[in-house]
């Protein structure tokens, strides 16, 4: 009987088994992972306005490992063996047939004084640091922005800021604290979010002007320091900065003996296998893909590349040479804590619906079926 080890228990890691399985009733499965935990990142942005609690996100996954017969190895990756087959670990090592990579990625640190920053998708850490210094403002100018992997272009997380910027703007409207504050946004993109398609980012630009939040665009950021940004044509004077900067691969990915790209990702081809490994697959953000200059760095993309390489190594398990690729498509829904736009892209088209109540339920409504899904 075969087995396969998934490492990382976030959206593709968790797809990837829930296919393998439905796919394969015997085939062996374990997952690597520091926690038994899934943590619905998408909804951090409602931690500041008390929409959420920590708790309301985080799910313990032992029934979901159960019902899948999923064994559990706990453990951080600090590398990789023999082409993948074996996983290193601070708790021991694990072999397999055949290896999902679905880790993740890590945020870059490399710009000066970023320590002066908060990322919001680190995780509920950040976004409790972020609850707790707005509630310890009086007001004060807020500044928001974000900047990508100039090595891979896909590797920026950019739609979480310009939820957060709309979500905070809700929420001091609420609390009738708005007229204190100032909102500042900032990217070294002239158009940021372009590749959620030229209407959304009418949209998002638009609705920003609407509100009076000064934006800096096209400049190049140099460092962050205590109250303030410098980019190379200004400098920003703020109270809060809430930065998301670019992406690479997990910190073991040096380790793992495997193919990278310059900027620091799994080297994979447009069916997620790794290049120049056997039976090792790669999705989500810690990994490199060919395909179109639009694609992002989202949860529903690393969802479909999860199924691609689960069906594709099953059959390579089999000796059936693998032929699904991936579809390249985003999907996501820009909050504002009342409304939501819905944005959609493909290869043929590219959507934005003007914001809606609709569509902040529908977000809402996924988060609930989806963690209810894993819960039970």
């Amino acid at each position: 009987m075969s087995h396969i080890v998934v490492i990382g228990a976030g959206f593709g890691g968790l797809t990837a088994i829930r296919e393998l399985r439905k796919r394969d009733a015997k085939v062996e499965i374990t997952l690597v992972a520091p926690q038994a935990e899934f943590l619905y990142l998408p909804s951090l942005i409602w931690i500041p306005s008390g929409l959420r609690e920590p708790g309301d996100l985080k799910i313990n996954l032992e029934a979901f490992l159960k019902r899948h017969r999923v064994n559990f190895h706990r453990g951080r990756v600090t590398g990789l063996r023999e082409g993948g087959r074996v996983v290193v670990t601070d708790a021991g090592e694990v072999r397999n047939d055949g290896l999902i990579i679905a880790s993740g990625g890590r945020f870059m640190k490399k710009l000066p004084g970023i320590e002066h920053s908060i990322a919001i998708c680190e995780g509920v850490d950040a976004a409790m640091r972020i609850r707790d210094r707005l509630r310890d403002m009086s007001g004060g100018t807020i500044a928001l922005g974000f900047a990508g992997n100039p090595l891979e272009p896909s590797a920026m997380r950019g739609g979480p800021i310009f939820e957060l910027l709309f979500c905070l703007r809700t929420q001091l409207k609420r609390e009738k604290r708005l007229k204190n504050f100032k909102f500042v946004f900032f990217s070294p993109a002239p158009r940021p979010g372009e590749r959620l398609g030229p209407k959304a980012v009418d949209s998002l630009l638009r609705r920003m002007h609407h509100f009076g939040v000064e934006t800096h665009l096209g400049a190049k950021i140099l460092h962050f320091a205590p109250g303030k940004i410098l980019t190379e044509r200004a400098e920003i004077a703020a109270d809060l900065i809430l930065f998301m900067p670019g992406m690479t691969g997990p910190d073991w990915a040096e380790a793992s003996g495997l193919t990278l790209t310059p900027s620091g990702h799994f080297k994979a081809d447009e069916m997620a296998r790794v290049e120049g490994a056997e039976r090792v697959y790669a999705v989500g953000d810690g990994a490199a893909f060919p395909g179109p200059q639009w694609q992002a760095k989202q949860a529903h993309a690393a969802d479909l590349q999860a199924v691609a390489a689960a069906e594709n190594l099953l059959h390579e398990l089999k000796g059936v040479e693998p032929t699904r690729a991936f579809k390249h498509e985003i999907i996501c829904i820009v909050d504002t804590l009342d409304k939501g736009m819905l944005v959609f892209r493909d290869e043929k088209r590219a959507l934005a619906l003007p914001p809606s109540f609709l569509g902040h339920w529908a977000k809402r409504i996924f988060e609930k079926r989806y963690l209810a899904k894993l819960a039970s």
